[in-house]
């Protein structure tokens, strides 16, 4: 089989379709793939990283606005198609699959009007500009989200999960202990804010951390950003709590999230499909800086199934962290119960449900 990837501009896009590349591995390894991406986005670090070829073409992102620079992308989306048109003459891939990202749209949209297998994946319950754009053109529609449905052409929709949620099934929980040196017999909480941090977590999180000692049961994992970590280190480092692990960033985060019993985090929609994939009951801080309030939207959606507490940015204060965090943990019915309602949501199996849509295609 040959399949090209595409989607980028941040790692919400990129790591769904590295997942699928996985998948796809684990059941023909003699699969071939192109990733097809932008020379700016961070998949063009990643992708190679990941031992998968990667090409790059020019194009920015449309504005949600009337603009200047719209007339100007839209010049640029037609020079990307003719270079993606180009590139998937040479490669002859037997499927095409885009993650989102302004950068799929002309890549998918060139495979359409060759003819070419396509499918898109979207991790969102409103969908992106890309994906709206190309869901009419395209043979299959996989989401991560049973609400999205409505943003999608029904017939051609499938309910399928994140591929993200297959990833971080496969975690060790005891590497990760050892790793990071966790104490046995102790329930882990997770704070953490994405692989840059998050200010106002981090703020909440530094005005909690005098609080731990409240948690004897409790070892927290604090992971501050790499951006943050000095500065946060040297602001606790005088008086920190024994139960207390502070990390700048976290390589091997399947096998943390394995022995995680609770998480304070964003809201971004692959970190929602591994949390509900391990059944952790989530503190979920929705990111109000991304478009069409995503995140939020993503957040609500475990909310109204008892899977997590949502606190906005503009509410997120030390106190009403350590409130929420002790109504999880000092009320263990209430943890089993969440426990139960995220593990319903998950679905483990999604890179496999999308390496099956893949197989019909061909």
């Amino acid at each position: 089989m040959r399949v090209v990837l595409t989607g980028g501009g941040t790692g919400g896009h990129i790591y769904p379709a590295l997942a699928v590349a996985k998948e796809i591995l684990r059941k023909e390894p003699q699969a071939t793939f192109l990733y097809i991406g932008t020379a700016k986005g961070l998949e063009a670090n990643l992708v190679p990283r990941a031992g998968i070829d990667f090409r790059a073409i020019e194009i920015s992102g449309f504005k949600r606005r009337l603009s200047v620079d719209n007339v100007r992308t839209v010049w640029k989306f037609i020079r990307s198609v003719g270079q993606s048109k180009a590139i998937l003459r040479e490669f002859k891939p037997d499927v095409v699959i885009g993650t989102g990202g302004y950068v799929c749209a002309p890549v998918v949209y060139a495979a359409t009007r060759l003819g070419v297998r396509t499918i898109i994946h979207e991790q969102n319950v409103v969908p992106g500009l890309a994906n709206a754009f190309l869901a009419r053109f395209v043979d299959q529609v996989a989401v991560s989200f049973e609400e999205s449905f409505a943003h999608f052409p029904r017939h051609k929709t499938v309910y399928t999960g994140n591929p993200c949620a297959t990833e971080v099934i496969h975690g060790d929980s005891v590497r990760a202990r050892q790793a990071l040196s966790l104490p046995e017999g102790k329930r882990i909480v997770l704070i953490v804010g994405g692989s840059r941090g998050a200010r106002a977590i981090n703020e909440a999180t530094l005005q909690l951390i005098p609080k731990l000692a409240q948690y004897p049961d409790c070892h927290f994992v604090y992971v501050t950003g790499e951006v943050h970590y000095e500065q946060i280190s040297q602001m606790v480092k005088s008086n920190q709590p024994s139960n207390l692990t502070l990390l700048p960033y976290v390589h091997n985060m399947p096998d943390l999230l394995t022995t995680t019993d609770v998480i304070v985090n964003r809201a971004g929609a692959s970190t929602l499909a591994e949390l509900t994939a391990l059944g952790i009951p989530a503190i979920l801080i929705p990111s109000p800086y991304v478009t069409n309030n995503h995140q939020e939207k993503n957040a609500r959606g475990l909310e109204r199934q008892g899977a997590a507490i949502v606190i906005t940015e503009k509410e997120l204060t030390g106190d009403i962290l350590d409130r929420s965090l002790h109504e999880l943990v000092a009320d263990r019915e209430r943890w089993q119960t969440m426990r139960g309602q995220s593990l319903s949501l998950g679905k483990p199996d999604a890179a496999e449900n999308i390496y099956r849509l893949i197989s019909k295609t061909k």
